[in-house]
């Protein structure tokens, strides 16, 4: 339940991508939003009122229902104070041009000149009315007027023509929504970097020594700090398919080349000018041993016999290894033996010279892959318990450490 409770405005003009409005109501709705829809006259010629009040669950605004009756809020004016936010999917070039020079003669443009919080515009038209001149200006000038855009996507067009026009996809819509209506000043625009996943320690061509971890974790932490506002990297193995396309990713496979990218990344950020201290969340499960030789090729099993011996080193610490001077650092610990996790924890807080420990107690090897978990925050002077599904622990874990870290910078 993401958006529980917040109240979203959408509004749809006539555009053959009308119909995966639909599918970003769903998906509103779904997260426990409370929507209601504006459609123009040229949208009714696509989709009938009453299929989007049937996704919806509520009435439609347009303007043959508006009601100015004091004790309901279906106008231009009252619908507006209602919303907290005002989305536009898919918005015409029509109305890019008219909404850029205030123009309001029909009810939804109305609506937009009434409406004082973030618009968000997701535009639909074929590839040479979007790149028009007048149509591009429009849109510069929409920036500056509290609008944010939400581009569109290049793919062949109902037209045949191929090229960027297609409306983002409602996923894209969801999570750019969804920030807006979840960020918050400490984690706006401030650098994170996270590690994800079972790093991948070659035998040979063929082989790897590696573990159970799937990444998920770490993805649900880099969603969560981009819903936040968080400017997030996330380097992982694993896991991370599925994310904001805003989030950086950076995939890697060994534990070298996931200490390189992580060294690379945490230095870049520390050279940005920003009042906002980064922060390290060291997620992976790292591999303890690697193989003492990779081989190249493929090892054959007659050249092996019935056992094999091989050898493994011990890998490097790459939480530790990382210069953690300037960041706030926050390692993640999974044991199994409940006797022992707690002092483990602590342990690893106080000899890696953190700023935070974040301890899974697993209970097999089933636990890994799960879209719940179980957490205990150990902090220098606090700790927390967090117990749900990853991605709203995460976001817990969060506004936690928003509350404990908020004189650090």
């Amino acid at each position: 339940m993401l958006l529980k409770d917040k109240k979203i405005l959408v509004g749809v003009t006539g555009s053959i991508a009308i119909y995966k409005s639909l599918e970003l109501i769903r998906l509103y709705i779904k997260a426990g939003a409370k929507v209601r829809v504006i459609m123009t006259e040229g949208a009714k010629k696509f989709i009938a009122p009453l299929t989007f009040e049937a996704i919806s669950q509520s009435k439609v605004l347009d303007e043959s229902s508006e009601n100015w009756d004091k004790n309901q809020d279906y106008n231009h004016i009252d619908i507006g104070k209602w919303a907290d936010i005002f989305v536009i999917a898919p918005c015409s070039a029509n109305t890019i041009n008219k909404l850029a020079n205030g123009l309001a003669d029909n009810l939804l443009l109305q609506t937009v000149l009434a409406y004082p919080r973030v618009k968000l515009i997701a535009p639909a038209a074929n590839t040479m009315m979007l790149k028009n001149s007048i149509t591009q200006e429009s849109l510069k000038k929409l920036k500056l007027c509290n609008f944010e855009m939400i581009s569109s996507v290049t793919k062949e067009l109902v037209c045949k023509d191929v090229g960027d026009g297609a409306m983002a996809e409602p996923i894209d819509i969801f999570n750019k929504t969804a920030q807006e209506l979840l960020k918050v000043d400490y984690w706006l625009n401030r650098k994170v970097v996270l590690s994800g996943g079972g790093t991948v320690e070659k035998i040979d061509e063929v082989r790897y020594i590696s573990n159970f971890s799937s990444g998920k974790m770490a993805s649900s932490m880099a969603k969560a700090l981009y819903f936040k506002g968080a400017d997030v990297c996330l380097v992982s193995t694993r896991g991370y398919e599925n994310l904001p396309k805003d989030i950086e990713i950076i995939p890697v496979q060994s534990s070298i080349e996931m200490k390189n990218s992580l060294e690379k990344v945490i230095n870049s950020n520390k050279k940005e000018t920003t009042q906002k201290r980064p922060f390290l969340f060291m997620i992976a499960a790292v591999s303890d041993y690697m193989p003492l030789v990779s081989k190249n090729g493929k090892i054959k099993k007659d050249t092996i016999g019935d056992t094999w011996n091989l050898e493994l080193k011990q890998n490097i610490d790459i939480l530790d290894s990382l210069d953690k001077n300037d960041l706030i650092s926050i390692g993640f610990k999974a044991e199994m033996d409940k006797k022992i996790a707690l002092n483990s924890a602590k342990s690893m807080l106080e000899k890696k010279s953190l700023d935070g420990v974040c301890l899974n107690v697993l209970n097999d090897s089933s636990s890994f892959g799960s879209n719940r978990n179980d957490i205990e925050l150990i902090l220098k002077e606090g700790f927390f318990k967090f117990k749900g599904p990853k991605l709203e622990i995460s976001l817990d874990i969060l506004t936690t450490l928003e509350m404990e870290f908020k004189n650090y910078g």
